[in-house]
C-alpha cells in the first residue's frame, strides 16, 4: 500500500513579488526547491498560489465573478491562465533543477467548479502521476465553471480538496507570515501566534475573526481556514508556516519542529 501524500501549498506572496505585477521571486522559488529536494517525501503533492502572476489579471477582467458574454473577458481568461502557466513553469523548472521528478498539472485541464466550488477533478492522472513516483505541481487558475461559464479557483481551495481526494497525511500551508494570529501580525504589534488549535476552536475564530475589518492577509488568512476545515474535519492535520523563512518547508515536511499554527480535528 502505497504511503498517503503530503500536500504541500506554497502562496504566491511567497514566489512573487506581490507589489510588482508579474514578478517572480527566483530566489525564494529556487530556495524553496531546494528545501523540497532535501525533505525526500515519498509522496508529494505541490498547489501554488498566483501572487503578482494571476491576481491583477484575473481582477481587471472579473474573472472570479464568471463569464459576462463580453469577448474581452474571454481574452482576460486566456491571459489570466497564461500567466499562471508561466509562473508554474518557473516553479517546475526550479524543482526539476534540484532533480525532482516535478510534473506541471493545470487544473484548467482536469477541473471543473460549479458556482465556485470543484465539482469535478479527473483523479485518475493524479494517481498514475504519484504511483509512477512523479510530483504533480497544481496551482490556482483560471477554470471554466457550469454555472458561471469560468471563474478562478483558488490554490487554498484546490489543496483542501486534493487532501480530502488522495486521503493526505497532512497538510503544509507555506505563507508569508508564521501562522494564524490572534490580529494582523503587519499591522498590530499586540498579535499573538496561535501555535495549535482544535477544530471547534478554529469554528469560533471565525466568528471573531468575519466580524472585524479585515486586512488582506488577515482576510486571506480567514479564507485559508474556511477552505481548510472539510479536511481537518476528516481528520487531516493542517501546518500553517512561513515559507519565506529558510528552513521552514524542509523542517515541516520532514515533520520537524517548526513555528506556525497546527490545527487538528480533536
Amino acid at each position: 500500500m502505497s504511503p498517503k501524500p503530503i500536500v504541500l501549498k506554497i502562496g504566491g506572496s511567497v514566489i512573487t513579488w506581490k507589489e510588482k505585477s508579474f514578478t517572480a521571486n527566483l530566489p525564494a522559488i529556487n530556495r524553496i526547491a531546494e528545501e523540497i529536494s532535501q525533505a525526500n517525501v515519498s509522496q508529494l503533492i505541490i498547489v501554488h498560489g498566483g501572487g503578482s502572476f494571476g491576481h491583477p489579471l484575473a481582477k481587471q477582467y472579473s474573472i472570479k465573478e464568471g463569464y459576462r458574454g463580453e469577448r474581452a473577458q474571454l481574452l482576460g481568461f486566456s491571459k489570466t491562465h497564461q500567466a499562471m502557466v508561466y509562473l508554474n513553469k518557473l516553479v517546475v523548472d526550479a524543482l526539476i533543477q534540484h532533480n525532482i521528478l516535478a510534473v506541471a498539472v493545470p487544473p484548467l485541464s482536469c477541473v471543473v467548479t460549479k458556482s465556485g466550488r470543484i465539482a469535478t477533478i479527473m483523479k485518475e492522472p493524479l494517481t498514475r502521476l504519484l504511483q509512477t513516483g512523479f510530483v504533480p505541481i497544481l496551482f490556482g487558475d483560471a477554470v471554466l465553471d457550469s454555472d458561471l461559464g469560468f471563474t478562478i479557483l483558488s490554490g487554498d481551495q484546490l489543496a483542501a480538496s486534493l487532501a480530502l481526494q488522495f486521503n493526505a497525511e497532512r497538510i503544509v500551508m507555506g505563507v508569508d507570515v508564521d501562522g494564524l494570529f490572534t490580529a494582523d501580525p503587519k499591522s498590530d504589534s499586540s498579535a499573538s501566534l496561535v501555535k495549535q488549535c482544535r477544530l471547534h476552536e478554529l469554528k469560533e475564530m471565525h466568528k471573531q475573526i468575519k466580524g472585524v475589518n479585515v486586512t488582506d492577509v488577515t482576510g486571506g488568512m480567514l479564507g485559508k481556514i474556511i477552505e481548510l476545515t472539510p479536511a481537518i474535519e476528516k481528520g487531516i492535520p493542517a501546518l500553517i508556516m512561513n515559507a519565506a523563512k529558510p528552513e521552514n518547508v524542509y523542517k515541516a515536511l520532514r515533520g520537524e519542529r517548526v513555528i506556525g499554527t497546527l490545527i487538528q480535528k480533536s
